[in-house]
């Protein structure tokens, strides 16, 4: 049953990002320069991580080691934390800067949980896996000084989805969010605790939707634990 929201949630803008150069960047080239585009863009599941790129139909991913595959086809933001954030730092934030796929209205994307289900617009199905965890890409395509820091300390790190069932999206689509577990484990709560409160990451154990990886994180907690308990 879909869950009835108070406003309406929806995307604002579809975002893809096409290969740039970027000294900061591992491979020295990045897709994090997402632009919004007009039209349906489909979207599917990628395939695994390493093989899988994105899951946005011409959107670019160069640094198939860290990024991209299954469980982050895409990447979403809200409108209302860039706004913040713009306030902030004292410049415009356009759609898509922040590397999204989607910039959202209405929806607290970090307060989302993992394994949320959500409907995008008539068919595409996604489920919210993992928080972004910045990197040096991101400070240097920003140019914020400190940026990874600052924005790793404001715990605002939008959401990342794999596709359950694939469709097309454009902006204006609505949101509805189809499901939500009951472990109440939020996407801000898995990046505090795979970064500044790892004393949280024994509250992820049981959460199904997380990736494989974040999974072997968490284990590894909860032994070293149990460990220390004896």
């Amino acid at each position: 049953m879909a869950y009835e929201l108070a406003q309406v949630t929806k995307v604002l803008s579809v975002n893809i990002g096409s290969k740039r150069d970027l000294r900061e960047a591992e491979l020295g080239i990045t897709g994090i320069d997402k632009r919004p585009v007009h039209g349906p863009v489909d979207v599917a599941a990628p395939g695994p991580r390493g093989i899988g790129a994105s899951g946005v139909a011409g959107d670019v991913i160069c640094d198939l080691r860290h990024h991209g595959g299954d469980d982050q086809a895409v990447y979403a933001y809200a409108r209302e934390d860039l706004d913040a954030w713009a306030e902030e730092l004292g410049r415009a934030l356009p759609a898509g800067v922040f590397g999204e796929n989607l910039t959202t209205a209405g929806v607290d994307v970090t307060g989302t949980l993992i394994g949320e289900r959500w409907r995008v617009g008539e068919s595409l199905v996604l489920e919210v896996t993992s928080p972004r965890i910045p990197c040096r890409t991101f400070a240097g395509w920003l140019g914020e000084r400190g940026w990874v820091k600052t924005f790793t300390q404001r715990a605002l790190p939008g959401a990342y989805f794999r596709v359950l069932e694939p469709g097309p999206v454009r902006a204006g689509d609505a949101v509805t969010v189809l499901s939500r577990p009951d472990h109440g484990v939020t996407i801000r709560m898995a990046f505090q605790a795979f970064t500044t409160e790892p004393a949280l990451l024994p509250r992820l154990a049981g959460v199904e939707a997380l990736p494989e990886s974040d999974k072997r994180k968490v284990r590894r907690a909860v032994e070293r634990l149990g460990a220390s308990a004896r």
